[in-house]
């Protein structure tokens, strides 16, 4: 079985488990912008980068395709986008939560458990990374 094979079943078996598939990717990351666009913590992040916002959803559902459905149809570094950001520890407990908030809404339970699952280790990794950025920065002036 070549690569592409193994990517498809391990898709499909993710898929028939949870019931995750790209319409629901796209309906949950829709809906979860959609609140971070009205956050008032998160949207200031977001709209000083973000001037126009389908490119960026478009790249969300790919991202997020890649993660819960292990498609590999995202190719980004986003470690590296998000090092750059003035966040801290209150913006992912922010983003977390309203990602958390939208999965329990738009998601059936088998479905919002491993998005939340994933998203909360995401968020762990680049907190971790970040506060280390900012540690050393601080140690280093």
């Amino acid at each position: 079985m070549d690569t592409a094979a193994r990517r498809a079943k391990i898709t499909a078996e993710i898929a028939v488990r949870t019931g995750i598939d790209e319409a629901m990717i796209e309906h949950l990351v829709y809906a979860f912008y959609a609140k971070v666009r009205a956050d008032e913590l998160l949207e200031p992040v977001f709209s000083e980068r973000i001037k126009d916002w389908e490119p960026h959803l478009r790249r969300m559902c790919a991202f997020w395709s890649s993660v819960a459905l292990m498609t590999g149809v995202y190719h980004g570094t986003p470690m590296a986008k998000h090092m750059v950001l003035p966040i801290d520890r209150q913006h992912f407990d922010r983003w977390l939560n309203l990602f958390e908030q939208t999965a329990l809404e738009v998601c059936p339970p088998a479905a919002e458990e491993h998005f939340v699952g994933l998203a909360r280790r995401i968020a762990g990794s680049l907190e971790l990374a970040i506060t280390d950025r900012l540690g050393h920065s601080a140690t280093a002036n």
